[in-house]
């Protein structure tokens, strides 16, 4: 029998690895860049969505926003507090401020932004969080994966390296 911890570990990691799919359909689809999230209430998928910034011709439209956008649609709220939000890579400012506005309490990430920069993606995100104090500042549980679900999430990029656009 499993103890909590390890269930709420495989809980998690089922979560990222749907968000890791996403990512790559945003790709395979023509949609936009290499990342997916999940926002789950218990054990519940409320929405899974991946970059659509290409498709909407909408720089705001990262994983993390369209998964927001849809569930609060879906929940028919703007506040996600009974929510978590799963995310391929380690979420941009614009998309921590955006679920800190949810007020989601919980995320969850597979890959480090430095992942997403060692193919060419602007380093603005790590320079914005690093030595900052953003993560303190906000009111929100932030965990990063391990192991074998943060290699799967390191590898989107690689392996999507230079199918799509930038």
């Amino acid at each position: 029998m499993k103890d909590a911890a390890t269930a709420n570990v495989d809980r998690e990691d089922k979560f990222l690895i749907i968000a890791i799919e996403e990512a790559y359909k945003a790709v395979e689809r023509g949609d936009g860049r290499p990342f997916g999230a999940v926002i789950a209430r218990n054990d519940e998928i409320v929405a899974s969505c991946h970059n659509m910034v290409v498709r909407n011709t909408d720089p705001s439209a990262h994983a993390e926003i369209t998964a927001i956008r849809e569930a609060c649609l879906k929940l028919n709220q703007i506040e996600l507090a009974d929510c978590e939000i799963y995310a391929s890579c380690e979420p941009c400012p614009m998309c921590l401020t955006a679920i800190h506005f949810s007020s989601i309490k919980k995320l969850v990430y597979g890959a480090k932004a430095e992942a997403a920069i060692a193919i060419g993606f602007d380093n603005i995100i790590a320079d914005a969080l690093s030595n900052t104090g953003f993560y303190e500042k906000l009111n929100l549980e932030i965990k990063k994966a391990d192991g074998s679900i943060a290699e799967m999430a390191e590898q989107v990029f690689e392996n999507t390296k230079g199918k799509f656009k930038k």
